[in-house]
Parts: structure tokens; sequence; C-alpha cells
């Protein structure tokens, strides 16, 4: 059997000392056995890691989740798109850091990340209760760092896995009618254009803000969506579309002049919605323009709903689909991964839409064999 058991004298009485080897050749010791029962046990545990290639070098568990958080921002982190990598950082500083940043990776257990989690979701002092999905970004962004441990063989098992997560509150989809988008519109002098182009194509508010004249195709009428625009800490990054594929979308014949006319006197790479030198910004959320658009049109009619620019892209999807638009076409409209996707986000959409095809095949059995 691999390693050896010695006695030694301290203060408080004899103790004993495992020495042995580790697997890349190094000589340690483990101390402070009070019987030499317990060392033959530790010994025996050792020999058994090493057999079997299970062997984790206790000297390497003292490192920091600080210390391989360095690896993931240079690693992963890196590599996400701006406005992801911007949640993940923030995250890290605000609330992984201070919490883990400190301590060894293989002291933590699953039951101090799960009484982490709830102290998350339960209000302090000095915050309000964090939600169900900053709280699973939370959890998100420790276990990214913690994989780089366990892949690097410093701990057997991030202590993540299997710890019970809040679950994910979505929030209601808002849809306007053909005309609730015309009221609104109209109630946005000088970005009408805009409103009808986000309700009627469902592009994403950094796929509108990042659309330049060279995008647009008048004679298809079709744009390529090939950029997305974020503002990260005060500064405009033109990345990829989400889901990182470039696009088609149609342009609706009745945005066509419009849109053209926007296009006069600009070069081919100024953006399309702005002075054409940076692209547009986010109307402000409880004093900008979209808002004071929302609340006019809810002055003339009190069914209006309280909507985002983000709940146009939802009008988008809903109107098409009323239209008869299949899922893929609606798909590749929205840009998502996958049809798969579209039908989880629409699924009530697309079961409106059962009875009008029932009688569709109906009018047809009866058009066909009359």
């Amino acid at each position: 059997m691999a390693g050896s058991i010695e006695a030694y004298d301290t203060a408080k009485g004899r103790r004993y000392r495992v020495r042995y080897t580790t697997p890349s050749g190094k000589r340690t010791d483990k101390r402070g056995f009070k019987t030499k029962r317990e060392a033959e046990i530790f010994r025996a545990e050792v020999t058994v890691a090493v057999a079997s290639n299970a062997y984790l070098d206790p000297t390497l568990g003292k490192k920091t989740v600080g210390m391989f958080a360095e690896q993931w921002k240079t690693g992963r982190l890196a590599r996400l798109k701006p406005s992801s990598r911007n949640t993940m950082e923030t995250s890290w500083r605000v609330h992984v850091e201070p919490q883990w940043g400190a301590r060894g990776v293989a002291s933590i257990r699953a039951s101090e990340v799960e009484d982490w989690v709830s102290a998350l979701l339960s209000p302090t002092t000095e915050r309000k209760a964090l939600s169900a999905q900053t709280v699973r970004r939370c959890v998100f962004v420790l276990s990214s760092v913690l994989a780089i441990a366990e892949r690097d063989g410093v701990i057997r098992s991030s202590p993540t896995k299997g710890v019970q997560l809040p679950a994910k509150r979505s929030k209601p989809k808002r849809f306007l009618t053909h005309q609730q988008v015309e009221r609104l519109s109209a109630e946005a002098p000088g970005r009408e254009t805009i409103m009808l182009l986000l309700a009627y194509t469902g592009l994403r508010w950094g796929e509108v803000s990042a659309l330049r004249v060279r995008h647009l195709d008048m004679l298809r009428r079709r744009m390529l969506i090939e950029d997305n625009a974020v503002l990260v800490k005060g500064v405009y990054e033109i990345g990829t579309p989400k889901h990182g594929s470039a696009r088609e979308v149609p342009i609706p014949a009745f945005l066509v002049a419009p849109i053209a006319r926007l296009c006069e006197d600009k070069t081919r790479d100024a953006f399309l919605f702005s002075d054409g030198v940076t692209p547009m910004t986010y109307p402000h959320r409880t004093s900008g323009w979209f808002v004071k658009a929302v609340t006019a049109a809810q002055s003339a009619d009190r069914t209006f709903p309280t909507i985002t620019p983000h709940d146009l892209r939802h009008t988008a999807a809903s109107l098409a689909i009323s239209a008869g638009a299949n899922v893929k076409a609606v798909q590749r409209m929205l840009g998502h991964a996958s049809a798969a996707m579209t039908l989880d986000v629409y699924a009530d959409l697309f079961d409106d839409d059962l009875e009008a095809v029932a009688q569709a095949m109906s009018d047809a059995r009866a058009s066909a064999v009359s």
C-alpha cells in the first residue's frame, strides 16, 4: 500500500501523519490524525483515489473562486455578446464575488449555495428581493467559474449541481391589433415609420437601431439583418444579431415609400433611424417618446394596453400568424434559432388558428366534392 504512517507528539498528545506521493510525483503529507486507525483509513482512500485516477490535490482545492474567475473572464465571458457580457460581469461583481470570491473552491458545499439562493430571493435592508431570472443568472455565473475547477480536476463535482433554482416567471405578452398599431404610430409624429417597421417586421430594437442604408434592397423589398447595436457603459457596440446568424426580412409594401424617404441624402453606411452617425438610442422608459405615444393612445382608447417596444415584436408575430404565415416563416422573420423556439414562445397564437384551419379544410372539401 502506498504511503507511510508516522507518529509524532504534540502538546495535546500523540498524533499521526500520512506521507504519500501524488500522481504528479510530488511527496506530500497529511497530519493531525488523532488515532492510527484514522490515518490508515485516509491512506487507503488516497491509495484508491490514485489508482482510479480520482485523486484531488488538496492544496489545489484551496485556490479561490476569484482565481478561477480570472480564467472565466478571459475565456467564456470574453466570447459572449457585449450585452450578455456586461450583464454577467455585473452579476459577478455585485452578487457572486462578495459571497464566494475569497472561498477555496473545494470548501464550498451545495447546502451553502442553496442558502445563498434563498438569501438572494429575500429582501434585505439594503435591497429588494432579486427576481428569479437574476438569481438564476447569479448561480449560472458561479457554476461557470466552478466548471473550470472541475474540468481541471481541482474539485470532483461542482456544488452548484442539483441546486434547486427558482422557477422563471414568464411575462405576459401583449399584442396590438392593426387599428391599435395605426393609433400608436399616429401618436408618435416623426417616428411613425419606426413604429410600423417594428410592428410589421418583428425586428429587435438593437437590430432596428443598427440598420444602415446599405442593408436595404428596395427593389426586392428586403432588409438584411446582420448587425445589432447595444449600448454598453455609454458606448455603442455593434455585434451580430441574437443567435448569431444574419437573415433577410421582407419590407411591407406600404413602408417602401417612407423608408425610401429616410434614405435620401444619406450615405450607404449611414444608420437609417438617426443622424446617420450613431445608432438610434432606446427611448427613456418613463419619459421617452415611446411611452408618451402609448400614454396618448391610452387617453383616446381605454382598452389600449401598456406596452414596450419589444411588445411590437410580439405584435408582428401575432399579425403574421393571423394572416396565415406558417411557423417556419415566422421563425425566419423573427430570427429565432429554430421553429421549435417559435412554437414555444407563440404556441397559444398557433392554437388560436386551429378553428380557422378546420374551417378552411371544410371549405376546401366542400369545393372539391360539390
